[in-house]
């Protein structure tokens, strides 16, 4: 490479429960810089999520973690061209990316979600992902599964 690699952000955690988890995932979810609005939004669906699911014993942060843990791919299909013909090379994620892609994926899943507010939307997403179904988790499930079909291609690894 030419260039130097970019250095690393620090993200700072959030003012609420000092996670910096929680704070890429505001970011992620943010419009337009407006960061007050996204954490407004993100803080509601945690007390709305609390409510909903008072038969759990886990905090609502603790739940927020679990479902994002359980739409996190492992394996991801890469296009490759080889001879003239493009194959679907399945590749492990690295760890920051697998991040980012389940934040993304929950929050893009629960926009396209029809309800009230952005917040009772992710809300109801992360409560579908807590409990291994909705749009997130079956993106992830799609992912797993198109690397599974393309396995014989694995050897033409970049």
């Amino acid at each position: 490479m030419r260039k130097a690699k970019p250095k690393k952000r620090v993200i700072l955690p959030d003012p609420v429960f000092g996670d910096s988890k929680v704070t890429k995932f505001v970011n992620h979810m943010m419009y337009d810089g407006k960061k007050s609005i996204s954490f407004d939004i993100f803080y509601k669906s945690l007390d709305i999520l609390k409510d909903k699911m008072k038969d759990e014993e886990k905090e609502a942060l603790d739940i927020w973690k679990e479902a994002l843990d359980k739409i996190t791919p492992q394996v991801e299909v890469k296009s490759r061209r080889i001879g003239g013909a493009t194959f679907q090379v399945p590749t492990e994620i690295r760890p920051d990316r697998k991040e980012s892609i389940s934040m993304k994926n929950m929050i893009n899943f629960a926009r396209k979600r029809s309800g009230k507010s952005m917040a009772e939307k992710l809300a109801a997403e992360i409560m579908d992902a807590y409990h291994e179904q909705g749009g997130a988790y079956k993106r992830k499930e799609d992912l797993h599964r198109m690397a599974e079909a393309n396995r014989a291609f694995a050897h033409f690894r970049f």
